[in-house]
């Protein structure tokens, strides 16, 4: 395993806490700025959708009644007395403001009475799902239409009432101006409970997501701005209070280990300083001043011990070298010899005393 530092440490698990925490972030607030904007989007869609089922309501209650006369008589069929006439027109005019210009609604049908609410693919698989199970009543989504990310809120549209099969059942039930303006092969064959049209709005969505991505692009921003001033704040503040006290007591124990610990030592001042702290450093620094003064009168001990040896050692040798040259043959015969040399001169002395007195009676 790499010998990696205390302090390279700390900066990893900070930088790893700060990666994990802003893909956390990124996460978290893509998905909540994501429901927002659907949220958003649903709203306004079912508001609209609201008005232009008031629109159907209020001219199939009162402006179809008002007209069914007229329609036996004119020969040209007055498009206002439909439902989704009516609703297409105010949707139209909705339209005509700037923030309302890329909507779109349509009554997609498989056989409607004007061509422009013939069923494209998309609308075609909606009104395949209402049709085959009655208990779905709505359906929304996101999807691309003419190259932009729409969304699309669908409803069912059902021959609930026997007023409808009176223009819609056969040409023969229709009445003269129908037929003379939309003719007799679309918009007939209807029956009573019948999904005939999937009532679609669709709502631009590709503008207010991009929105929401810079929305999130900013979020995002001040966060990682936050959480770099935090981890920055955090590291400078765990040098000092963590990292740079656990360094220097573990140099003061590396110099204790190795033996190279001295009173003037830098370390020395340095965990002084930190024993006087109240937490697991001052404790710690302590134990290992208690350590170090130990340690140095142990030293101290051993070296008065071995000083003595020294010179227990000297005396010691200092004897055993004159006891090797004391027993010597050499030593032995030169012992001998100054002995012998010793009664020589003490003879020659005695024969000299002898001899003085005779010497001086001769003369």
């Amino acid at each position: 395993m790499p010998n990696i530092g205390i302090r390279t440490r700390f900066t990893l698990i900070l930088s790893l806490i700060f990666i994990v925490a802003i893909i956390a972030s990124w996460l978290i607030f893509s998905r909540v700025l994501l429901h927002t904007v659907e949220a958003q989007i649903t709203d306004k869609a079912t508001v609209l959708m609201a008005m232009l089922n008031s629109v159907r309501t209020y001219t199939s209650q009162h402006i179809n009644p008002m007209l069914q006369d007229e329609l036996q008589v004119e020969a040209e069929f007055i498009p206002e007395s439909v439902p989704a006439f009516s609703a297409r027109q105010a949707f139209e005019n909705l339209r005509s403001r700037d923030e309302y210009g890329d909507f779109s609604y349509k009554e997609a049908a498989f056989n409607p009475t004007q061509p422009l609410d013939l069923a494209d693919p998309f609308e075609t698989d909606l009104l395949n799902i209402f049709r085959s199970d009655p208990n779905v009543k709505e359906l929304s989504g996101f999807t691309m239409r003419d190259g932009m990310q729409v969304y699309y809120n669908s409803r069912p549209l059902v021959v609930s009432a026997e007023t409808c099969l009176t223009c819609h059942s056969t040409p023969n039930r229709a009445p003269a101006s129908l037929i003379n303006t939309y003719g007799t092969e679309h918009g007939f064959g209807w029956q009573l409970g019948e999904v005939i049209a999937a009532q679609t709005l669709y709502v631009p969505a590709q503008e207010v997501f991009d929105q929401a991505r810079q929305l999130l692009n900013l979020v995002m921003g001040i966060i990682v701005t936050i959480f770099a001033v935090v981890i920055i704040v955090s590291n400078a503040g765990l040098r000092r209070a963590v990292v740079r006290p656990a360094v220097q007591i573990a140099r003061l124990a590396q110099m204790l280990g190795s033996g190279k610990l001295t009173s003037d030592a830098p370390e020395v001042a340095q965990v002084n300083r930190i024993a006087k702290r109240t937490d697991e450093f001052g404790h710690t620094a302590r134990i290992i001043q208690r350590m170090a003064k130990e340690i140095q009168e142990r030293e101290q001990k051993l070296k008065e011990q071995i000083q003595s040896l020294r010179i227990q050692i000297d005396s010691e040798k200092q004897e055993q070298q004159v006891h090797e040259i004391t027993d010597s043959e050499y030593f032995l015969n030169l012992q001998q010899r100054v002995h012998q040399m010793r009664q020589r001169s003490d003879a020659a002395s005695k024969l000299e005393g002898e001899a003085k007195p005779e010497g001086g009676a001769a003369t």
